[in-house]
This record gives C-alpha cells, sequence and structure tokens, in this order.
C-alpha cells in the first residue's frame, strides 16, 4: 500500500510540475509578445505618423503660418505708416512751416523684462520677434497720431498760423557787420572747446532796429545792464508751440502782454549781458526745444545759398561763456 501511494504521490507531483511549466511559458511569450509589440510600436512611432502625432504637425502647421500671416500684416502696417512719416515730413509740416513733432523715448526698446514669460518657449524666437515689432509699431502709430492731431489744428486756421511763424529776418540784413554766430554744437574761438549754443548771433550796431518775426504776445521782457546772462531781451509767445527770444538789447519799445506784428519794431540793438560786441542774440523755440532759427528764414533761398550761409556763420562769436 505504501508503495502505491508514493507513486500517486509522484504522479501528481510530476503533473504540477507540468503545469507550472506550461504557466511559465505562457506567461514568458507573452512578455516577449508584449515586448515586440512595444518596439514595433515604437519604432513605428519614430518612423510614421500617428493619428496623434499627425494632428499635432496640423497644429504646428497652423500656428507657423498664423505667425508669418502676422508678421506680413505688421510688415504692411510698417510700411504704410512709412509712407505717413514722409508725407507728414516732407508735405504736411513744411506746408504749415512747422517742425517735426519728436517724442522723447518713442524709439527707444522696451525692458527685455517685459518679454520674460515668454522665453523658454518653443515658439520664443517667433513670438519675441512680433511682439517687438507690434510694440515699435503701436509708439510710432501713437506718434504719428499725435502729429496729426496737431496738423489738424494748425489746419484749422492755416492764415493765422502762417503769420505766427517766425518766419523773417529780425534785424536789416544790409546792416550786419559781420559773420553770424552759428547755432548748435561749435568749437568756441576763445575758449577752444565744445559749447552748445541755443540760437544765432546777429552783430551790428548799437540801435539798430530790431523786428519781430512773428505775430504774437509778449509773454517776458528783462531790463538789464548787468554784464552777464542775456542782458535786456524780450520773450514773445507766437503760439502753435512757437517762441522767440532777442537778447543783449539796448532799448525795448514794447511791454510785457502787448500783441505784437510780424516786422513790428520791438527793440534797438545793444550790448548788454555777457556780450563782447553789439549784436542781437536771436533764438526760436519750438515745443520746448530750441530748434535752428536759419531755417526759417528765406525759405526760398536756394540749396548753395543756405550752404554758403552756413559755412559763413561757424566761427563767429560774440558772447563770453
Amino acid at each position: 500500500m505504501g508503495r502505491k501511494f508514493n507513486l500517486r504521490r509522484q504522479k501528481r507531483e510530476v503533473r504540477s510540475l507540468i503545469h507550472r511549466l506550461r504557466s511559465y511559458r505562457l506567461i514568458r511569450k507573452g512578455l516577449i509578445g508584449f515586448f515586440i509589440v512595444s518596439m514595433a510600436n515604437l519604432l513605428f512611432s519614430s518612423l510614421f505618423y500617428t493619428p496623434k502625432l499627425y494632428t499635432l504637425a496640423n497644429e504646428n502647421r497652423e500656428i507657423q503660418l498664423k505667425f508669418n500671416l502676422l508678421q506680413s500684416r505688421i510688415s504692411a502696417a510698417q510700411s504704410r505708416l512709412a509712407e505717413i512719416k514722409h508725407r507728414d515730413n516732407n508735405v504736411y509740416r513744411p506746408l504749415f512751416s512747422s517742425d517735426t513733432l519728436s517724442i522723447d523715448g518713442i524709439y527707444s526698446p522696451y525692458e527685455q523684462a517685459k518679454y520674460a514669460d515668454m522665453q523658454n518657449d518653443e515658439y520664443s524666437p517667433i513670438i519675441l520677434d512680433a511682439w517687438n515689432d507690434i510694440d515699435q509699431l503701436a509708439r510710432s502709430l501713437y506718434l504719428a497720431s499725435k502729429s496729426m492731431d496737431e496738423l489738424q489744428v494748425l489746419s484749422k486756421d492755416k492764415e493765422k498760423f502762417s503769420t505766427a511763424i517766425p518766419a523773417i529776418w529780425p534785424i536789416d540784413r544790409s546792416k550786419m557787420r559781420n559773420k553770424i554766430g552759428a547755432f548748435g554744437y561749435r568749437n568756441h574761438p576763445i575758449f577752444k572747446r565744445w559749447k552748445f549754443h541755443s540760437g544765432v548771433d546777429m552783430p551790428g550796431r548799437v540801435g539798430d532796429p530790431i523786428y519781430a518775426t512773428g505775430d504774437g504776445v509778449v509773454e517776458y521782457i528783462e531790463r538789464s545792464r548787468a554784464r552777464f546772462g542775456y542782458g535786456s531781451q524780450v520773450v514773445i509767445n507766437h503760439g502753435y508751440g512757437y517762441k522767440t527770444r532777442y537778447a543783449h538789447l539796448n532799448k525795448i519799445h514794447i511791454a510785457k502782454g502787448d500783441t505784437i506784428k510780424r516786422g513790428q519794431l520791438i527793440a534797438d540793438m545793444g550790448n548788454t549781458g555777457q556780450s563782447t560786441s553789439p549784436h542781437l542774440h536771436y533764438e526760436v523755440i519750438y515745443n520746448r526745444s530750441h530748434v535752428n532759427p536759419i531755417n526759417y528764414f528765406d525759405r526760398n533761398m536756394s540749396a548753395d545759398a543756405y550752404k554758403s550761409l552756413m559755412n559763413q556763420m561757424q566761427d563767429a562769436t560774440y558772447e563770453k561763456e
């Protein structure tokens, strides 16, 4: 009996072992199959589009197309704006004898910190380029808008504006005794260094008549015999952003608040203030900035005559600094 029992037990163990071996084989085949399928899927994904990859590729192409379209529209807007700026500076403003409008910082780029959120992105290069172009376009549009607003005001009263612009010589040119002292930075002949001169100096004799160069209202008068500064001077406000200053005067014939007409006698030439010889220091101020008065004299002057005049003015000076 014991022998039969052992034989049956051995048969059971053999059957159990065979069953486990079959299970192991099935598991191994399953793992091998899963590995093969995974590798095949990975290889297929690398070499061929899946539906998901196809969708992503389409979205990427669509984004690129949209940015290309945006850049084209920005370029078109920049071209239109450049045309408006050209007309503003070369057609409209010369028509009204008005200087080009300038706004501080309008062409300065923004700090890069403004675009920090757009960094480290797949589309960063094209996004940043587009944003920079849009920002600059917006500021340029603002400048153009302000300029058009100003021109619109000027166009409503062109006749009054034309007489207010300081557009004649403030002295009788035939009475001028020497070269004109130039506007802007110049190499000072006495101090041998570059100095900024905010107007032009017109030499003559004490008592030579000084005329208003445009219609306006007397804003400021100073009567002084001190040997410093402008000495006796007159400032006329012409409106439309323009003012003129007449300095180193001998005698003043007008009073603060007087309404002045172009060509009206306002003072006599003198040698007061920081002056080395009788002359008129004459300034044109537009929107609080000094501009070259010569650009307002004799608008029909030829290019050669203008160049000759500018060359004559380079080194003359009649003021102590």
